[in-house]
């Protein structure tokens, strides 16, 4: 497990890079320009690597289709998200110290005013209800215990919760609890990323690659003059990465005017997560920003097409869902400009992938003969509807796999170099790290 990351230790809101590369700094391929991506960058960048950021597509800010990290509904969670749950044990582990590291970075983001308005990140009471006493289910009795232990700020549980926030109390909601929690203007975020990244020395090269990367490896490594890649391709690594479990999870979340005038304004986030909720459906209220609410939300396996219409059944269920449980709703409008959004959860049936390739690839050595060696590839991807939440947690992880790709380690299984951590610092000691391409 890497070094947590800590604001103006090891990552710097500066427009320059914390360490600056020289002449011999390897350059870092990384595949993909959403959150994760540029995160990733980031977070290399500011330790002395030179990066070059290949996509398909950036974000954009107009009413066409966006990119899914800009449609997410942004509220850090600690896991299981709000959308779902983890059903496996060791991804579930490393994601909560994953949020953590995220959540400590977040929110000292929020305390600089000037960056926070830039990056569209505030600190909001964050606000989880449910339909039973939370004692009664072990699972959410034990993640209360755990978010309340982990250093999130004002945490408090109690059922006045309810009445405080204008819940109707006919909906069912009998216990609660909350906490102050990140909260992502995901446009502002996205431009602020990019911004950020290329004024650090990011390249940004747009190019859809539609390939397995391992069976291009070298001709990429080539091409980009780079010494490893990190694919940050979301759902794209059912292909890029051979990855047959990968899958969508289709969400969609109604964007309505949120500015006092048709129903009292909405400052916290409201929510009752898919596994608390008795019909297993989620409610999902979040103030984007000053003027505009999100209502949500859908979570639908396996549906590849964006043709969710605001008329559309499960569209029409998810609004008056809300509406049910906060009566206010019912007066409110759309946003005129983009009323829907929609979009593909990057899902994975074994969760959040933060590995190295574990395939060797084979090189041939003088024109004479092959030998094994292992791939220089990090996956970086999987992350659901929690791309934001988790972000600089993964992103610490994968810059501590590109040091061991660097020092020709041999790849492991995600996990194992938890139990084997003093024999990787070991063999880093005696390896000889490789340099920039000449």
């Amino acid at each position: 497990m890497s070094e947590s990351l800590i604001l103006d230790e090891n990552l710097s809101l500066d427009p320059f890079p914390l360490q600056c590369p020289d002449a011999a700094s390897p350059t870092i391929l990384i595949i993909g320009g959403g959150v994760t991506g540029l995160i990733t960058a980031w977070v290399l960048l500011d330790r002395g690597y030179r990066v070059t950021i290949v996509a398909k597509e950036w974000a954009t800010f107009t009413d066409h289709q966006r990119l899914t990290s800009q449609i997410a509904g942004a509220l850090w969670e600690y896991p299981p998200a709000v959308c779902g749950q983890h059903t496996d044990a060791l991804s579930l582990s490393r994601s909560k110290h994953w949020c953590i590291t995220a959540y400590n970075v977040w929110s000292a983001i929020a305390t600089n005013p000037a960056i926070a308005t830039l990056a569209g990140v505030r600190m909001r009471s964050s606000n989880f209800f449910f339909p039973f006493p939370i004692e009664e289910s072990p699972a959410q009795h034990q993640k209360m215990q755990e978010i309340a232990q982990s250093g999130v700020h004002d945490f408090t549980r109690s059922p006045s919760l309810i009445q405080e926030n204008g819940i109707d109390p006919h909906f069912g909601a009998i216990d609660a609890y909350s906490h102050l929690a990140p909260v992502i203007d995901t446009d502002h975020a996205m431009e602020w990323l990019m911004l950020l990244t290329q004024s650090k020395g990011a390249k940004f090269h747009t190019e859809t690659i539609t390939s397995d990367l391992f069976t291009q490896e070298q001709s990429l490594l080539d091409r980009f003059s780079a010494s490893a890649i990190v694919n940050c391709t979301g759902l794209s690594a059912l292909s890029l990465a051979s990855d047959r479990t990968c899958y969508p999870l289709r969400g969609a979340l109604l964007r309505v005017v949120n500015d006092g005038t048709d129903f009292p304004q909405v400052h916290s986030s409201l929510a009752i997560t898919a596994d608390a909720a008795e019909d297993n459906e989620i409610v999902f209220i979040v103030p984007r920003n000053d003027n505009i609410l999100i209502i949500g939300g859908v979570a639908q396996p396996n549906q590849w097409d964006l043709d969710l219409q605001i008329d559309s059944p499960e569209i029409q269920r998810m609004r008056a869902r809300a509406e049910a449980f906060l009566p206010g709703l019912k007066h409110a409008k759309l946003d005129p400009e983009y009323p829907l959004a929609q979009g593909l959860r990057p899902a994975r049936e074994r969760n959040i992938r933060v590995e190295r390739e574990l395939r060797k690839r084979k090189v041939v050595l003088r024109g004479e003969y092959e030998v094994e060696e292992p791939s220089r590839i990090i996956h970086n991807y999987g992350h659901g509807g929690s791309g934001w939440s988790l972000s600089f947690g993964c992103s610490a992880d994968v810059a501590a796999l590109v040091e061991d790709v660097l020092h020709c380690l041999p790849a492991e299984r995600m996990g194992m170099e938890d139990s084997n951590l003093q024999a990787v610092e070991q063999r880093k000691m005696n390896a000889e790290p490789i340099r920039a391409k000449l």
